[in-house]
């Protein structure tokens, strides 16, 4: 158990802190809009937020890991969404686009995070950042793609 901001928390005994994990998630999504909307380079981006980040206690290798992950591989996180969306990606507002592709990213490259623990930290980071019924979309976009992308550990049930 460690100590932040006065608040107990408990980091695995893999030394991961889930806390630390979701604000690096947060922080990302953030920084993967502000990316989609401004069209910055990808360096550009990650120093300004790792900078701000450095202030707030969050895991800074997990969100650069996520911010740079997803910024170098969007044209392959696009094509994998793509078969699970009801419109063109660039059409996914930008909020839900920036969540879906972090997902996506954790889901097809992460495979040390459990697809649960990254469908529900997505639809949590939707209802706090994107439109009214954002994260519903989310939810059934990655419930969708995790039964392909993650088939050994969603299992024969497709859940």
């Amino acid at each position: 158990m460690s100590k932040s901001g006065g608040h107990a928390r408990h980091v695995r005994r893999d030394g991961i802190d889930p806390v630390l994990r979701s604000r690096a998630r947060r922080r990302a999504l953030q920084a993967v809009y502000a990316w989609q909307i401004s069209g910055g380079f990808a360096k550009q981006v990650i120093s300004q937020f790792a900078h701000e980040q450095a202030h707030e206690v969050a895991d800074l290798a997990y969100f650069e890991n996520l911010v740079e992950g997803v910024l170098s591989n969007r044209a392959e996180l696009d094509t994998a969404l793509t078969p699970y969306l009801d419109r063109g990606v660039e059409e996914v507002d930008a909020i839900e686009r920036a969540v879906l592709r972090l997902a996506a990213y954790e889901l097809l490259y992460r495979q040390d995070v459990p697809y649960r623990v990254v469908i529900n930290e997505a639809i949590e980071t939707a209802k706090r950042f994107g439109s009214e019924h954002g994260h519903t979309y989310v939810n059934g976009v990655l419930d969708r793609a995790s039964v392909e992308w993650r088939k050994l550990e969603s299992g024969a049930s497709g859940a």
